[in-house]
């Protein structure tokens, strides 16, 4: 069957700010605010410090070219099950898919969810974090829901406030923190840290961070001139929160006393107290809680988006595929929000982040693996945008997700041959729609 790119697609209205912000916010999360405290402990040098997350960046520079690579060849919006559908086949695709439309955007959900509840906590004293949690999803899921200019709207201001917040938080951090001793100079000691067992790992916690560099890649089908715009969103996406990442991590160490924050969680709330005193803990927490509006708003975009082309392309799923009045899928997004609340309510999100985790990096690393796999398959398929750096740039990014894959599977087995067993469950799906009486729709992609 010929290949198509789709049916139904939205009118093509996402603008190179849009789709960059929607990068920069499914980036920036908790995670930059949380995890030095634990690499401090192995990693004493400023300089190794500060090179893990620039050395991070890197990776996810690498990654986003890859992808920009493949968005061009294949400009339809779902992200990795359309790659890996197209370069090895659509069962691996649906496997992918699957495993997005579950629980690999609910999950992170209802933990942004839970994190907000937590962080707003001591701004509005007297309500439950768990429904202010409810309260962050549902509000940001009702703005997407009202069509797709508004919810792009919504999710552009948010995210432009979260990136003043920080922006103040690092220049004040500068002008009024008390210069720590610790150099960020490189030293002839560095060179074991940085070659070290304790950097690797570290660096694996770090690309966790670093995760979201591939947000606009599921909604190609509805951003202008994608072949232009979608490599231009990433680049400018990722190296925005590359300089943050680097400069809010060098704020932390730069203005408070590694002991007050190492092997700690909350990092950037007790830096905040530190240099600020209390009120400087409560303006961290607001920044905090600012930015997982936009973390929600940018997964309650994107998710629905694979469920809804999955819809399209089978009939078993088709009722995943209706688009509402305003354009918007709002099955899907339904779909997604009911499993993010009942996640919440559960609190099992945890544990299913946990054992996802595997799953969500092999489907990358498939992924990128696949710009060298059609660099021999489909020598003379039209590429709009070439990856830089190519052979380099893939096999970068392969290593270092080779590594952490190899992590997980190492440290945490179970939790690994989880993942997989729920991809597997989405193949046996997969035969099933594919053969069964309501089989793939006739309008869809080739199988």
């Amino acid at each position: 069957m010929a290949e198509s790119q789709g049916v139904s697609a939205a009118p093509a209205g996402i603008t190179l700010f849009a789709a960059t912000t929607l990068v920069i916010a499914d980036m920036v999360g908790v995670g930059v605010f949380t995890s030095l405290g634990f690499q401090v402990q192995p990693l004493s040098s400023g300089f190794a410090l500060i090179l893990l997350w620039v050395v991070g960046g890197i990776v996810a520079l690498c990654g986003a070219a890859c992808y920009a690579e493949l968005s061009g060849m294949f400009p339809r919006s779902s992200g990795e099950y359309n790659f890996l559908h197209r370069t090895y086949h659509p069962a691996v695709g649906f496997m992918a898919g699957w495993l997005s439309a579950t629980v690999g955007f609910a999950a992170p959900v209802a933990l942004a969810g839970m994190a907000f509840g937590e962080y707003a906590r001591p701004l509005l004293p007297g309500i439950s974090p768990l429904l202010l949690g409810f309260a962050v999803i549902w509000v940001a899921t009702a703005f997407h829901l009202t069509g797709l200019r508004t919810g792009a709207a919504f999710h552009n201001v948010a995210t432009v406030i979260k990136l003043l917040l920080i922006a103040v938080f690092i220049v004040a951090g500068l002008a009024y923190g008390q210069p720590q001793p610790l150099s960020f100079k490189p030293a002839a000691g560095d060179v074991g840290q940085i070659f070290s067992a304790a950097f690797a790992i570290n660096l694996a916690f770090v690309m966790y961070a670093y995760s979201g560099w591939n947000a606009s890649t599921y909604i190609i089908g509805e951003i202008r001139d994608p072949a232009r715009t979608l490599p231009l969103a990433l680049f400018f996406g990722v190296s925005v929160v590359v300089v943050l990442y680097v400069a809010l991590n060098a704020v932390f160490l730069y203005t408070t006393p590694v002991e007050k924050y190492a092997g700690q969680i909350q990092v950037a709330t007790i830096v905040g107290a530190h240099v600020f005193g209390p009120f400087g803990g409560n303006l961290v927490s607001g920044l905090i809680c600012v930015g997982l509006i936009s973390s929600v708003s940018a997964m309650m975009w994107i998710g629905p988006r694979v469920t809804m082309v999955m819809g399209e392309d089978f009939r078993l799923l088709r009722f995943f595929a209706h688009r509402s009045r305003f354009g918007v899928p709002s099955v899907a997004i339904g779909f997604q929000l009911a499993v993010a609340s009942l996640l919440l309510l559960t609190q099992s999100f945890e544990a299913v982040l946990d054992f996802i985790q595997f799953s969500l990096t092999l489907c990358s690393f498939c992924a990128v693996a696949g710009v060298i796999v059609l660099r021999f398959t489909r020598r003379d398929h039209p590429r709009p945008y070439r990856t830089w750096g190519y052979p380099a740039t893939p096999l970068v990014f392969l290593a270092v997700t080779g590594f952490m894959l190899y992590y997980l599977l190492v440290n945490r087995p179970v939790q690994a041959l989880a993942g997989v067993a729920l991809m597997l469950a989405g193949l046996i799906i997969y035969f099933f729609a594919k053969n069964g009486a309501a089989g793939p729709a006739a309008d869809g992609v080739d199988q």
